[in-house]
Formats: C-alpha cells, sequence, structure tokens
C-alpha cells in the first residue's frame, strides 16, 4: 500500500513590508530550501530585522534604549569590557524580541487567529523571555552606569 505524500497547504500571507527587496521576495517561495548562497542568507535575516523594526514598537523601544545605554557608557569613558557587557545585554534582549515575534507569527499562524490556552502560554512564555532580558539588562546597565554618572554630577555640583 503506497501513501501519497501532499504537500502541506498554503497559508495566506501578510504583505511585504515594503523595504524588502524583490529579489529576496521572489525567492521566499523556496525558502524552506537551503539559502542558495550567504548573501541571500544574509538577506533573509536582514528581512526579519526590518520586519520587526516596522511592525514591533517594542523592539524599536529596546534599540533606542539599548544605544542610549551604549551612548552613555561610551560618554562615561566606561571600560571597554564594561561597553561590551552592557552590548551583549542589550542584543541579547534584541535577539530574544526577534525570537518572541517569531513564535507569536507562528502561533497566529497555527491557531489561525482563534483562541487556544496552549497558544497563549507560548506567546506569554516567550513575551516573558523578552521581559526578563530587559530586567537584566536595567540592573546591568543601572550597576555599570550609575556610579560615574553620579559622580559626574557630584562634580559638576561640588565647587
Amino acid at each position: 500500500m503506497s501513501q501519497q505524500i501532499s504537500s502541506p497547504p498554503k497559508a495566506s500571507s501578510l504583505p511585504a513590508p515594503s523595504c524588502i527587496e524583490t529579489v529576496v521576495h521572489t525567492q521566499r517561495d523556496l525558502s524552506w530550501q537551503v539559502a542558495s548562497n550567504l548573501f541571500v542568507s544574509f538577506k533573509y535575516a536582514w528581512c526579519g530585522i526590518s520586519y520587526a523594526f516596522q511592525t514591533q514598537r517594542n523592539f524599536r523601544i529596546h534599540i533606542g534604549v539599548g544605544a542610549l545605554a551604549i551612548g552613555l557608557s561610551v560618554f562615561l569613558h566606561l571600560k571597554s569590557v564594561e561597553i561590551a557587557v552592557i552590548g551583549l545585554t542589550s542584543g541579547l534582549v534584541l535577539a530574544l524580541e526577534l525570537l518572541n515575534t517569531a513564535i507569536e507569527s507562528i502561533v497566529d499562524l497555527t491557531v489561525k487567529q482563534t483562541y487556544h490556552e496552549l497558544a497563549k502560554i507560548a506567546k506569554d512564555c516567550a513575551a516573558g523571555a523578552v521581559l526578563v532580558s530587559a530586567l537584566v539588562a536595567v540592573i546591568v546597565a543601572a550597576v555599570l552606569l550609575l556610579p560615574p554618572l553620579f559622580a559626574l554630577v557630584l562634580a559638576s555640583i561640588s565647587p
């Protein structure tokens, strides 16, 4: 008895963001295959980052706060290692925000916009991971930035 293997049903796709190049968009039909070269792989990754930036308010907020923290650390002349730690924690928050966006999209695709308790758990846990990383990043930034910032303020106040 032979079984026929059918292809999975195609989901309706959202309109592509305007910044995604036509070359990449036309190649997405075969994106389940290995990318034809490294350049195409990087284009796919950039499309994901671009999509998150355009559609996810929290991703834009995290970019702004991370840039502010790194800029402040450079202004305060922190050690290279301290700046790197702030950069790594900021990067972790952004990476988890991208994963959160991916998980939310997959869940929405799977449950087709209907409520399911397991979908809620998956989305809430992914959002929780972002929250935990953001709180850790705030603590790291506070530990590294507040002492020199207070010293600068006190130095400008005292005669």
